[in-house]
């Protein structure tokens, strides 16, 4: 399945989620958040075109990687291209973080013509950052999120509960920076 990215698969992030990582950029996103730190990866036309296999192959040949960031862009919309990338992480051991402007809730909504697809992608999720990036809550002392009021979230254990629950390991390290 094509999936569109704004750039070669990054390897050995070490910024984008915990460990060594590698980190998808995919390209396209509607969000246009004011201050984005990748305003290159809105364009939905620009970038260019890569199997899903093509990132999966690489994904094999590649060591020492806790796990792998989907952010962009906005991934989610691109998510059933996405669905079989996270597997094989989970797969290969590795956890799954990913990066949305649309919240979990917007994400759940019934009547979003992409829900199938994108709760499906969630199901192979262990972290989801969540929420536009907002410019007057941005803040250098936040661990893995821009802005005061994206979330980071447990997806798995949220999909258990039914209801949002934060990875509170990560707001601890917060409020001691």
């Amino acid at each position: 399945m094509k999936l569109r990215i704004a750039s070669p698969l990054t390897i050995d992030s070490i910024v984008d989620g915990p460990g060594l990582r590698m980190v998808i950029w995919t390209q396209g996103c509607k969000h246009y958040c004011k201050g984005c730190h990748n305003p290159q990866t809105h364009d939905l036309r620009g970038g260019y075109e890569i199997d899903s296999d093509n990132i999966i192959e690489q994904m094999h040949n590649v060591k020492l990687q806790k796990g792998i960031t989907l952010s962009g862009g906005e991934p989610f919309l691109q998510a059933e291209a996405l669905i079989p990338i996270a597997q094989v992480a989970k797969q290969l051991g590795q956890d799954v973080w990913a990066y949305t402007g649309f919240t979990w809730e917007q994400l759940h909504t019934p009547s979003n013509p992409q829900q199938r697809y994108q709760l499906k992608l969630l199901q192979s999720v262990d972290i989801l950052v969540d929420g536009r990036f907002m410019e007057h809550k941005k803040s250098a002392q936040l661990l893995y999120r821009g802005s005061s009021n994206q979330r980071i979230i447990d997806v798995q254990a949220s999909l258990i509960t039914g209801n949002v629950v934060l990875h509170e390991a990560f707001y601890r390290h917060d409020q001691t920076s």
